[in-house]
């Protein structure tokens, strides 16, 4: 029987509030990197769409 390997979720956290706002995974092929996920997300503390960067564990 194959063991499943877990996810690795991380803290999106926003760029110009630094409010954790999201947590997502990382595709496998991530992972491995040491570059840190980006995305654009809305931001409800700042009402507005901001860049959300991989915050520490």
């Amino acid at each position: 029987m194959a063991t499943k390997k877990k996810p690795t979720y991380v803290k999106l956290q926003c760029e110009v509030c630094k409010k954790v706002n999201y947590y997502t995974h990382k595709s496998k092929q991530r992972a491995g990197g040491e570059k840190k996920l980006g995305l654009k997300k809305f931001c409800k503390s700042c009402r507005k769409h901001t860049a959300h960067k991989e915050a520490k564990k």
